[in-house]
């Protein structure tokens, strides 16, 4: 892959963003405010990549400013990395209304300007946050999430090298908000994040 300048990643990323806000793919166009383009660092070595944006997101038409985002910040600042210097995007550029799942349909029509992102990113590590997120970037790398030791359970907080990018999955932010429990493992696993950097 070539390395691309900084000039070269911000005019690709403006075009790209304008093609994600004007996008009526699926249905979702319908009921959203704003397609969410992912936003950072555009030099990052870490690029983040949640499953959707909240209905605060959808609003403000900003990553993870919601109730997620607060948990977010915390284990971004606990674990010493700075959140100016990463990049985050979406799976799925639109709210999904009523907080529902995502169809796998709608995952793959976005998935081609998460593709995009990527390549233009160029990220030292992939971060999928949660199930969908972790199950569409194992795909792309070639795993097969429905493999026992590939599911989400088993990879979550692991470092996986697959074709020759580095992906760690990790648990959503949005899950310590309904299971607070889940928070001192996460923690630790956002601190093996910073470790690798």
């Amino acid at each position: 892959m070539n390395q691309l300048s900084l000039l070269e990643k911000q005019e690709s990323l403006d075009v790209l963003n304008y093609q994600i806000r004007v996008c009526e793919k699926c249905g979702l166009s319908a009921t959203r405010k704003h397609a969410l383009t992912g936003e950072g660092n555009i030099s990052a070595r870490i690029l983040f990549v949640a499953l959707s944006p909240g209905a605060k997101e959808d609003a403000g038409n900003r990553m993870f400013i919601g109730p997620s985002g607060q948990v977010f910040d915390k284990l971004l600042q606990s674990a010493g990395i700075e959140r100016q210097s990463v990049y985050m995007t979406n799976l799925v550029k639109c709210l999904l209304p009523q907080n529902r799942k995502p169809t796998w349909n709608e995952i793959e029509l976005c998935g081609s300007f998460l593709d995009d992102e990527i390549s233009i990113i160029q990220p030292k590590i992939i971060v999928p946050l949660g199930y969908y997120a972790t199950h569409s970037i194992l795909t792309k790398y070639h795993a097969d999430p429905s493999r026992e030791e590939m599911s989400f359970k088993n990879v979550n907080g692991k470092l996986l090298v697959l074709d020759g990018m580095n992906i760690f999955p990790l648990t959503h932010p949005s899950a310590l908000l309904y299971n607070p429990s889940f928070e001192p493992g996460t923690l630790a696993k956002y601190i093996k994040l910073k470790t690798f950097l």
